[in-house]
């Protein structure tokens, strides 16, 4: 009579077990773990501002996510996929709220932001000290107060975003190895490119959300709710405009944590898809060959991994992909991560819109394009070699279609005495000179010369502060401030100013979104690209190796990639800036302005050659599949991905040292 009820139990955990369950968690953390992953990115510049630091500073910050994840990736892709794959990842997703929540912390340990500015937001003043009043005392020169330095040296809370950003890197180094590891193992072969792709896609849905995110922070002024915001003299496309970055991490913390929760149900091995109605194997049955085999594979843990790394090793296919990775990572990491940075001032938007626009023209070709090359892999049943010849092409023609964003440029923002002279004449100046900074018109005024302030004449031409135009009477308070009588603003008009750089004309916009559009294209092909490219890695190890292989190639694109290049990059990017902030004790801060010609060649030059020369490693892969092609392997023939044949010297080194109760080995040699 207990029968029937034992049977519906059984049932409801064998459908409660499947494979596609734990595809729809998996996916869950992908969105959890891109969402806070882009809002970080998005964010950077915002953060780079907050603490007054330098691109180089930041590009180190960036870094420290990989930091994270290069203490575990080993241990946990070798030693996690003898464990219990599902419980690992979701404490990892609970790592990743952690270190989310802990990036927000400085906002509520640290008083209110103060940006630099001459300028006081209330109209009647008794001291008009930021206008030009020819008698005024020369003491006014800014002395900077060893108190202030002391403060500003002490307060280095960046560092609680860095060690956040760390936390964050370690909490998502078991979600990818171990999550693909679990479903190659459980999923079939022909399904496997597919579910990659849905993974990939939910990762490009949390990416939209953590750009949309980014765009509605940004937006919001950072001390919002204690401070009165018609007081400010800044919007959102000032340089020293600081959005409300802490509110989107607290976002982040919470959905990575809601979406560790059904892992810890999910149990730690499942049948293999399409197998699961099998009657011939009880569940008792089944349950003593598990626990037969995990006694058997934690023996062999500390014994098999030096052998499978020498294996890894010898393969040359995995060995030259990880070099393409390598390059190509690199690429993308140097353009990403500084993308909202150079488009705000190479044409002049706002972190919120430039952030915006990255959501609406980036992501859909990404979510669709991974889609698609799932889709293509399942119902083509592509060889590995044709898996490699179809990413190449589309790697190679997304990298053209790259270097067409040399065509849409912007020239530099008209400053006086950065960028051009205070004669008018618009003499672009290539580098920043200080004594530049004054001129006839502002000598007798005695300004500030290091505080960024700026004002945009009516003439369409910047300068660094009121006092610099020489603006002697200034009108209405806050952003509406109106200066007027400003001697070097030369024009037909009333010789006044406005706060802020003066905005970019229609065309520098057109070229924006064919800018956009441009990467359309770009990011299409280049999605579709990655399954492919991916299943060739995947398919290039043995079934035993294959969560060491995946953490290993993790392992080296964060150590050569992820790890320098936003620091590299960040350090070349500074060395493009015109003009730099000023911290309380008179050090320099972030910087208010690049030089925009010599920064556009860094932000597109350095991909396009790091991508490039992965090409030539790439060549070699498709001549060593053809070398290495099994001679029965057909395009129609083939229900599933052929395992690729191994070269004698390869062949050799794993035979040292192999493990002769490894019954995957056995099996591998039978199939070849």
């Amino acid at each position: 009579m207990g029968e029937p009820g034992k049977r519906v139990a059984t049932h409801g955990a064998t459908c409660f077990s499947k494979i596609k369950m734990f595809l729809l968690a998996l996916t869950m953390a992908y969105l959890g773990q891109a969402l806070s992953r882009h809002y970080m990115v998005s964010m950077l510049t915002q953060i780079e501002r907050q603490f007054n630091i330098p691109t180089s500073i930041v590009g180190f910050i960036s870094g420290s996510f990989e930091m994270g994840n290069l203490l575990l990736i080993i241990f946990v892709s070798y030693f996690g996929s003898k464990l219990h794959r599902p419980i690992i990842i979701g404490a990892g997703c609970v790592v990743v709220g952690l270190g989310c929540f802990l990036i927000s912390l400085p906002h509520f340990l640290m008083g209110r932001y103060e940006y630099e500015k001459t300028i006081s937001p209330l109209s009647n003043l008794s001291s008009n000290s930021f206008l030009c009043l020819g008698n005024r005392s020369q003491t006014l020169t800014s002395m900077p107060d060893p108190a202030d330095c002391e403060k500003e040296i002490k307060s280095s809370m960046w560092i609680y975003v860095l060690v956040g950003n760390l936390i964050r890197g370690i909490g998502e180094t078991p979600i990818v190895p171990l999550g693909i590891s679990y479903i190659e193992d459980f999923a079939k072969s022909e399904n496997s490119p597919f579910y990659i792709g849905i993974l990939e896609a939910g990762k490009i849905f949390g990416h939209f959300v953590g750009l949309l995110l980014a765009s509605f922070c940004a937006n919001i002024y950072v001390d919002i709710g204690s401070v009165n915001t018609d007081d400010l003299t800044i919007t959102p496309t000032d340089a020293r405009w600081v959005g409300a970055w802490w509110v989107g991490f607290l976002i982040c913390a919470g959905v990575n944590v809601l979406a560790s929760i059904p892992f810890f149900f999910l149990p730690k091995t499942l049948p293999k898809e399409g197998l699961e109605d099998n009657a011939d194997m009880s569940n008792s049955n089944r349950e003593e060959k598990h626990q037969g085999k995990s006694k058997k594979e934690k023996r062999g843990i500390t014994k098999d991994f030096l052998p499978f790394m020498k294996s890894l090793f010898c393969n040359q296919i995995y060995v030259l992909f990880v070099i393409v990775s390598v390059l190509q990572i690199s690429s993308l990491t140097t353009s990403i991560v500084f993308m909202p940075k150079f488009l705000e001032q190479q044409y002049g938007k706002s972190t919120a819109e430039i952030v915006f626009l990255m959501g609406i023209y980036n992501i859909p070709p990404a979510f669709f394009g991974y889609l698609i090359g799932g889709f293509v892999m399942k119902k083509l049943k592509f060889t590995v070699k044709k898996a490699a010849y179809v990413a190449f092409c589309l790697s190679l023609t997304e990298w053209l279609i790259f270097l067409l964003n040399f065509m849409w440029t912007c020239d530099n923002f008209p400053v006086a005495g950065l960028t051009m002279s205070y004669e008018h004449e618009r003499i672009q100046q290539p580098l920043y000179v200080e004594k530049k900074i004054l001129a006839n018109c502002n000598t007798r005024c005695n300004c500030l010369t290091n505080t960024w302030d700026p004002v945009c004449g009516d003439n369409g031409i910047a300068y660094m502060s009121a006092c610099l135009a020489g603006c002697e009477k200034s009108v209405g308070t806050g952003i509406n401030m109106v200066f007027q009588n400003c001697s070097c603003i030369q024009s037909s008009g009333n010789s006044s100013a406005v706060l802020g750089l003066c905005k970019k004309g229609p065309d520098c916009t057109r070229k924006l979104h064919y800018f956009f559009i441009r990467a359309v294209i770009g990011i299409f092909v280049s999605s579709v690209a990655s399954i492919p490219g991916y299943m060739v890695l995947l398919r290039c190890i043995k079934s035993e190796e294959k969560s060491l292989g995946v953490g290993l190639h993790a392992l080296f694109i964060k150590v050569f990639a992820g790890i320098p290049a936003p620091i590299y990059s960040g350090a070349l990017t500074d060395r493009t800036c015109l003009y730099w902030g000023t911290q309380k004790c008179g050090k320099p801060g972030a910087c208010r302005m690049y030089e925009i010609n010599n920064f556009r060649n860094i932000f597109f030059g350095l991909p396009a050659t790091l991508r490039g020369s992965s090409f030539l490693p790439a060549i070699c892969i498709l001549i060593l599949l053809r070398k290495f092609q099994r001679p029965e392997e057909t395009d129609s023939s083939e229900t599933e991905f052929a395992e690729m044949k191994l070269t004698e010297k390869e062949s050799e080194c794993m035979d040292v040292h192999r493990s002769p109760e490894s019954e995957n080995d056995r099996e591998l040699k039978t199939k070849l």
